[in-house]
Protein backbone atom coordinates (compact mmCIF):
# COMPACT_ATOMS: atom_id res chain seq x y z
CA UNK A 1 0.00 0.00 0.00
CA UNK A 2 1.07 3.64 0.06
CA UNK A 3 2.63 5.80 2.59
CA UNK A 4 -0.11 7.76 2.89
CA UNK A 5 -3.01 5.06 3.89
CA UNK A 6 -1.01 4.04 7.19
CA UNK A 7 -0.47 7.40 8.43
CA UNK A 8 -3.45 8.54 7.73
CA UNK A 9 -4.92 5.70 9.90
CA UNK A 10 -2.40 6.67 12.55
CA UNK A 11 -3.11 9.65 12.21
CA UNK A 12 -7.00 8.60 13.13
CA UNK A 13 -5.94 6.96 16.39
CA UNK A 14 -3.42 10.05 16.97
CA UNK A 15 -4.55 13.35 15.79
CA UNK A 16 -0.93 15.06 14.73
CA UNK A 17 -2.91 18.52 16.20
CA UNK A 18 -3.23 16.62 20.03
CA UNK A 19 1.06 16.89 19.37
CA UNK A 20 2.90 19.19 22.05
CA UNK A 21 4.30 22.67 20.53
CA UNK A 22 8.43 20.88 20.81
CA UNK A 23 7.43 18.06 19.36
CA UNK A 24 8.12 16.41 15.30
CA UNK A 25 5.64 13.46 15.00
CA UNK A 26 4.67 12.31 11.23
CA UNK A 27 6.19 12.07 8.19
CA UNK A 28 10.11 12.88 8.44
CA UNK A 29 11.70 11.02 5.66
CA UNK A 30 9.69 9.89 2.35
CA UNK A 31 6.82 10.63 0.48
CA UNK A 32 3.15 9.98 1.45
CA UNK A 33 2.70 8.12 -2.04
CA UNK A 34 5.71 6.09 -2.35
CA UNK A 35 4.81 2.35 -1.57
CA UNK A 36 5.47 0.01 1.22
CA UNK A 37 5.05 -3.56 1.59
CA UNK A 38 6.81 -4.11 5.38
CA UNK A 39 7.00 -1.53 8.53
CA UNK A 40 9.56 -1.79 11.49
CA UNK A 41 8.07 -0.89 14.78
CA UNK A 42 10.59 0.97 17.01
CA UNK A 43 10.51 3.10 20.20
CA UNK A 44 13.64 4.73 18.92
CA UNK A 45 15.03 5.49 14.94
CA UNK A 46 18.45 4.62 15.70
CA UNK A 47 21.61 3.51 13.14
CA UNK A 48 21.34 0.01 14.06
CA UNK A 49 17.32 0.03 13.84
CA UNK A 50 17.92 1.45 10.38
CA UNK A 51 20.46 -1.42 9.24
CA UNK A 52 18.11 -4.00 10.96
CA UNK A 53 15.61 -2.34 8.01
CA UNK A 54 17.61 -2.79 5.76
CA UNK A 55 18.83 -6.39 6.32
CA UNK A 56 14.84 -7.42 6.73
CA UNK A 57 13.73 -5.46 3.72
CA UNK A 58 11.49 -3.18 5.55
CA UNK A 59 10.34 -0.09 3.64
CA UNK A 60 9.02 1.94 6.64
CA UNK A 61 10.36 2.64 10.27
CA UNK A 62 7.55 3.57 12.60
CA UNK A 63 9.26 5.19 15.62
CA UNK A 64 8.12 6.86 18.78
CA UNK A 65 10.28 9.10 19.43
CA UNK A 66 11.27 11.49 16.12
CA UNK A 67 14.51 11.20 14.52
CA UNK A 68 14.47 14.89 14.04
CA UNK A 69 13.41 16.94 16.88
CA UNK A 70 14.69 20.66 15.12
CA UNK A 71 15.43 21.92 12.25
CA UNK A 72 18.76 20.17 9.85
CA UNK A 73 21.12 22.87 8.20
CA UNK A 74 23.34 20.86 6.87
CA UNK A 75 23.64 16.52 6.13
CA UNK A 76 26.91 16.19 6.64
CA UNK A 77 27.11 13.07 8.74
CA UNK A 78 28.42 14.49 11.87
CA UNK A 79 26.10 13.02 14.16
CA UNK A 80 23.98 10.13 14.59
CA UNK A 81 20.51 11.90 13.76
CA UNK A 82 22.25 12.89 10.60
CA UNK A 83 23.86 9.60 10.01
CA UNK A 84 20.19 7.89 9.90
CA UNK A 85 18.43 10.40 7.90
CA UNK A 86 21.48 9.96 5.09
CA UNK A 87 20.93 5.88 5.30
CA UNK A 88 17.28 6.11 5.71
CA UNK A 89 17.30 8.24 1.85
CA UNK A 90 19.79 6.31 0.24
CA UNK A 91 17.79 2.84 1.14
CA UNK A 92 14.31 4.13 0.58
CA UNK A 93 13.38 3.47 3.59
CA UNK A 94 10.44 6.12 4.98
CA UNK A 95 10.56 7.13 8.82
CA UNK A 96 7.63 8.00 10.62
CA UNK A 97 7.29 9.29 14.61
CA UNK A 98 3.72 8.96 16.27
CA UNK A 99 5.22 10.53 19.55
CA UNK A 100 3.09 12.93 21.94
CA UNK A 101 0.11 12.82 19.79
CA UNK A 102 0.67 8.89 20.78
CA UNK A 103 0.63 10.39 24.55
CA UNK A 104 -2.50 12.35 24.46
CA UNK A 105 -4.93 9.85 23.49
CA UNK A 106 -7.01 7.27 25.42
CA UNK A 107 -5.65 4.12 24.23
CA UNK A 108 -2.11 5.83 23.54
CA UNK A 109 0.93 5.47 25.66
CA UNK A 110 -0.36 5.77 29.29
CA UNK A 111 -2.88 3.75 28.62
CA UNK A 112 -1.14 0.63 27.96
CA UNK A 113 1.09 1.22 30.71
CA UNK A 114 -2.14 1.42 32.89
CA UNK A 115 -3.42 -1.95 30.70
CA UNK A 116 -0.22 -3.72 31.52
CA UNK A 117 -0.65 -2.80 35.40
CA UNK A 118 -4.44 -4.46 35.08
CA UNK A 119 -6.12 -0.68 36.04
CA UNK A 120 -9.18 -0.71 36.14
CA UNK A 121 -11.79 2.15 35.11
CA UNK A 122 -8.95 3.77 33.83
CA UNK A 123 -9.01 7.48 32.18
CA UNK A 124 -6.80 10.33 30.78
CA UNK A 125 -5.24 11.94 34.10
CA UNK A 126 -5.16 15.91 32.97
CA UNK A 127 -7.35 15.75 29.63
CA UNK A 128 -7.06 18.71 26.78
CA UNK A 129 -8.88 22.05 27.20
CA UNK A 130 -9.48 24.09 23.96
CA UNK A 131 -10.13 21.12 21.00
CA UNK A 132 -13.67 21.44 20.74
CA UNK A 133 -15.61 23.57 19.23
CA UNK A 134 -19.77 23.90 18.88
CA UNK A 135 -21.32 24.25 15.44
CA UNK A 136 -25.11 26.13 15.61
CA UNK A 137 -26.71 26.04 11.62
CA UNK A 138 -30.23 27.25 11.30
CA UNK A 139 -32.07 25.06 8.76
CA UNK A 140 -35.58 24.99 7.10
CA UNK A 141 -37.56 22.50 8.01
CA UNK A 142 -37.31 20.78 5.11
CA UNK A 143 -33.75 20.00 4.74
CA UNK A 144 -33.42 18.95 8.57
CA UNK A 145 -32.62 15.11 8.67
CA UNK A 146 -30.03 16.15 5.47
CA UNK A 147 -28.03 19.00 6.93
CA UNK A 148 -27.84 17.05 10.16
CA UNK A 149 -26.77 13.82 9.01
CA UNK A 150 -23.91 15.26 6.78
CA UNK A 151 -22.37 17.12 9.81
CA UNK A 152 -22.47 13.38 11.55
CA UNK A 153 -20.72 12.20 8.25
CA UNK A 154 -18.24 14.53 8.86
CA UNK A 155 -17.28 13.78 12.20
CA UNK A 156 -19.50 16.27 14.46
CA UNK A 157 -21.76 15.13 17.21
CA UNK A 158 -19.34 12.49 18.85
CA UNK A 159 -19.07 12.74 22.58
CA UNK A 160 -17.16 10.30 24.50
CA UNK A 161 -19.04 6.67 23.91
CA UNK A 162 -22.12 8.84 22.18
CA UNK A 163 -22.42 9.46 18.26
CA UNK A 164 -25.25 11.32 16.35
CA UNK A 165 -25.44 13.45 19.22
CA UNK A 166 -27.16 17.26 18.86
CA UNK A 167 -29.51 19.61 20.05
CA UNK A 168 -32.27 20.89 17.67
CA UNK A 169 -34.56 24.09 18.85
CA UNK A 170 -37.49 25.36 16.66
CA UNK A 171 -37.72 28.40 15.10
CA UNK A 172 -38.35 31.16 12.10
CA UNK A 173 -35.97 33.13 10.49
CA UNK A 174 -36.93 35.83 8.59
CA UNK A 175 -34.76 37.59 5.53
CA UNK A 176 -35.28 39.98 2.35
CA UNK A 177 -33.07 38.47 -1.04
CA UNK A 178 -31.42 42.34 -2.48
CA UNK A 179 -31.09 42.79 -6.24
CA UNK A 180 -28.26 40.36 -7.36
CA UNK A 181 -29.72 37.33 -4.79
CA UNK A 182 -30.36 33.95 -5.93
CA UNK A 183 -32.53 32.52 -3.21
CA UNK A 184 -33.70 28.94 -2.81
CA UNK A 185 -36.62 30.31 -0.69
CA UNK A 186 -38.40 33.65 -1.29
CA UNK A 187 -38.75 36.65 -3.82
CA UNK A 188 -36.23 39.33 -4.60
CA UNK A 189 -37.25 42.18 -2.36
CA UNK A 190 -40.21 40.55 -0.57
CA UNK A 191 -39.12 39.56 3.40
CA UNK A 192 -39.50 36.25 3.70
CA UNK A 193 -40.66 34.40 7.01
CA UNK A 194 -39.02 30.52 7.25
CA UNK A 195 -39.90 27.79 9.66
CA UNK A 196 -36.40 26.70 10.73
CA UNK A 197 -34.40 24.36 12.98
CA UNK A 198 -31.12 25.19 14.72
CA UNK A 199 -28.85 22.45 15.30
CA UNK A 200 -26.16 22.49 17.98
CA UNK A 201 -23.86 19.84 17.60
CA UNK A 202 -20.24 19.57 18.78
CA UNK A 203 -16.66 18.59 17.29
CA UNK A 204 -13.32 18.33 17.75
CA UNK A 205 -11.42 21.59 16.08
CA UNK A 206 -9.36 19.65 13.82
CA UNK A 207 -12.41 18.40 11.91
CA UNK A 208 -13.75 21.85 11.69
CA UNK A 209 -12.92 22.31 7.97
CA UNK A 210 -14.28 19.25 6.87
CA UNK A 211 -17.28 19.56 8.85
CA UNK A 212 -18.40 23.10 7.36
CA UNK A 213 -17.49 22.25 3.73
CA UNK A 214 -20.06 19.54 4.47
CA UNK A 215 -22.58 21.99 6.40
CA UNK A 216 -22.18 24.03 3.03
CA UNK A 217 -22.67 21.07 0.40
CA UNK A 218 -26.03 19.95 2.06
CA UNK A 219 -27.90 23.76 3.25
CA UNK A 220 -30.03 24.51 0.66
CA UNK A 221 -29.25 28.60 1.31
CA UNK A 222 -27.38 30.54 -0.48
CA UNK A 223 -25.84 32.06 2.24
CA UNK A 224 -25.67 29.65 5.25
CA UNK A 225 -26.81 31.17 9.11
CA UNK A 226 -24.43 29.48 11.38
CA UNK A 227 -21.98 30.19 14.42
CA UNK A 228 -18.80 28.88 15.53
CA UNK A 229 -18.16 29.16 19.61
CA UNK A 230 -14.45 28.01 21.18
CA UNK A 231 -15.61 26.19 24.16
CA UNK A 232 -13.40 25.94 27.50
CA UNK A 233 -14.69 22.00 27.76
CA UNK A 234 -12.30 19.37 28.15
CA UNK A 235 -11.88 16.37 25.72
CA UNK A 236 -11.93 13.48 28.06
CA UNK A 237 -10.51 11.37 24.82
CA UNK A 238 -7.20 13.47 24.90
CA UNK A 239 -4.85 14.14 27.08
CA UNK A 240 -1.79 13.26 29.10
CA UNK A 241 -1.42 9.98 31.54
CA UNK A 242 -4.08 7.93 33.02
CA UNK A 243 -5.37 7.39 36.26
CA UNK A 244 -6.78 3.82 37.45
CA UNK A 245 -8.11 1.07 40.54
CA UNK A 246 -6.06 -1.50 41.22
CA UNK A 247 -8.81 -4.76 41.43
CA UNK A 248 -8.06 -4.68 45.17
CA UNK A 249 -5.48 -3.12 47.45
CA UNK A 250 -1.41 -4.35 47.59
CA UNK A 251 0.64 -2.96 50.28
CA UNK A 252 3.37 -0.70 49.01
CA UNK A 253 5.86 -3.22 48.66
CA UNK A 254 4.12 -6.08 46.69
CA UNK A 255 2.99 -3.21 44.53
CA UNK A 256 6.38 -2.03 43.92
CA UNK A 257 7.16 -5.80 43.17
CA UNK A 258 4.21 -5.93 41.04
CA UNK A 259 5.48 -2.74 38.96
CA UNK A 260 9.05 -4.10 38.84
CA UNK A 261 7.57 -7.44 37.39
CA UNK A 262 4.80 -6.40 35.39
CA UNK A 263 6.69 -3.91 33.42
CA UNK A 264 9.95 -5.61 32.91
CA UNK A 265 12.23 -2.99 35.53
CA UNK A 266 15.70 -3.16 37.04
CA UNK A 267 15.58 -0.54 39.25
CA UNK A 268 12.70 1.44 40.64
CA UNK A 269 13.45 4.99 42.18
CA UNK A 270 10.70 6.16 44.22
CA UNK A 271 10.51 8.29 47.38
CA UNK A 272 9.32 7.27 50.72
CA UNK A 273 6.55 5.29 51.29
CA UNK A 274 4.01 5.84 53.81
CA UNK A 275 2.64 2.90 55.53
CA UNK A 276 -0.82 2.84 53.17
CA UNK A 277 -1.98 0.70 50.75
CA UNK A 278 -2.07 1.06 47.28
CA UNK A 279 -5.38 1.63 45.56
CA UNK A 280 -5.40 4.15 42.68
CA UNK A 281 -2.48 4.38 40.39
CA UNK A 282 -1.53 7.16 38.09
CA UNK A 283 0.97 6.73 35.34
CA UNK A 284 2.61 8.40 32.72
CA UNK A 285 5.29 7.17 29.64
CA UNK A 286 8.24 8.85 29.56
CA UNK A 287 8.59 12.59 31.65
CA UNK A 288 5.71 12.99 33.69
CA UNK A 289 6.83 15.18 36.65
CA UNK A 290 4.48 18.24 35.19
CA UNK A 291 1.27 15.74 36.11
CA UNK A 292 2.15 15.19 39.83
CA UNK A 293 -0.71 17.50 41.18
CA UNK A 294 -2.89 16.14 38.83
CA UNK A 295 -1.84 12.46 40.53
CA UNK A 296 -2.61 14.35 43.57
CA UNK A 297 -5.87 16.07 42.72
CA UNK A 298 -6.89 12.27 41.58
CA UNK A 299 -6.51 10.54 45.19
CA UNK A 300 -3.71 8.33 43.59
CA UNK A 301 -1.45 6.66 45.83
CA UNK A 302 1.26 6.32 43.85
CA UNK A 303 2.49 8.17 40.84
CA UNK A 304 4.23 6.10 37.58
CA UNK A 305 6.55 8.20 35.58
CA UNK A 306 10.52 8.36 34.65
CA UNK A 307 13.36 11.14 34.48
CA UNK A 308 12.87 12.88 37.75
CA UNK A 309 15.39 14.88 38.83
CA UNK A 310 16.46 14.93 42.20
CA UNK A 311 14.82 18.14 44.08
CA UNK A 312 11.27 17.18 42.09
CA UNK A 313 11.35 14.13 44.65
CA UNK A 314 10.49 16.57 47.52
CA UNK A 315 7.54 17.61 45.66
CA UNK A 316 5.89 14.37 46.84
CA UNK A 317 5.27 16.11 50.29
CA UNK A 318 4.52 12.38 51.57
CA UNK A 319 1.04 12.74 50.07
CA UNK A 320 1.90 10.26 47.59
CA UNK A 321 4.53 7.93 46.41
CA UNK A 322 6.59 9.01 43.09
CA UNK A 323 7.92 6.13 41.63
CA UNK A 324 10.32 6.90 38.62
CA UNK A 325 10.92 3.32 36.87
CA UNK A 326 13.00 4.76 33.53
CA UNK A 327 12.15 6.47 30.37
CA UNK A 328 12.71 3.93 28.24
CA UNK A 329 11.35 0.96 30.72
CA UNK A 330 8.03 3.46 30.95
CA UNK A 331 7.64 3.64 27.23
CA UNK A 332 8.97 0.05 25.80
CA UNK A 333 5.66 -1.45 25.61
CA UNK A 334 4.46 1.23 22.55
CA UNK A 335 6.36 -1.14 20.48
CA UNK A 336 4.03 -3.47 21.33
CA UNK A 337 0.86 -1.03 21.38
CA UNK A 338 1.46 0.40 17.54
CA UNK A 339 1.96 -3.38 16.60
CA UNK A 340 -1.76 -4.40 17.86
CA UNK A 341 -3.10 -1.10 16.26
CA UNK A 342 -1.73 -1.56 12.65
CA UNK A 343 -2.47 -4.83 12.77
CA UNK A 344 -5.92 -4.42 13.83
CA UNK A 345 -6.48 -2.47 10.68
CA UNK A 346 -4.17 -3.88 7.87
CA UNK A 347 -4.22 -7.94 8.62
CA UNK A 348 -1.91 -8.50 5.72
CA UNK A 349 0.14 -5.68 5.73
CA UNK A 350 3.56 -7.40 7.67
CA UNK A 351 4.55 -5.53 10.84
CA UNK A 352 7.69 -6.49 12.45
CA UNK A 353 8.82 -5.52 16.10
CA UNK A 354 12.62 -4.41 16.11
CA UNK A 355 14.80 -6.73 18.09
CA UNK A 356 17.19 -4.05 18.87
CA UNK A 357 16.74 -2.38 22.50
CA UNK A 358 17.56 1.03 21.85
CA UNK A 359 17.86 2.17 25.88
CA UNK A 360 21.19 4.12 25.89
CA UNK A 361 20.91 3.56 30.00
CA UNK A 362 22.11 0.76 31.17
CA UNK A 363 22.57 -0.36 35.30
CA UNK A 364 25.33 -2.19 37.25
CA UNK A 365 23.20 -3.84 40.26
Amino acid sequence: MKIRELTQYLEQIAPLAYQESYDNSGLIVGHPDDEIQQALVALDCTENVVDEAIRKGCDIIIAHHPIVFTGLKKLNGKNYVERVVIKAIRHGIALYAIHTNLDNVLGGVSSKIADKLALESHAILRPKRNLLKKLAVFVPRTHVESVREALFSAGAGAIGDYSECSYNTLGYGTFRPLEGANPAIGKVNEQERVEETKIEVIYPERLERSILVAMYAAHPYEEVAHDVFALENTLQTAGSGAIGNLPSPMSEMDFLGYVKDRLNVQVIRHTKLRDKPISRVAVCGGAGGFLLEDAKRSGADIFISADYKYHEFFDAEENIVIADIGHFESEQFTQELLLEIIQKKFVNFAVLLTEIETNPIKYYV
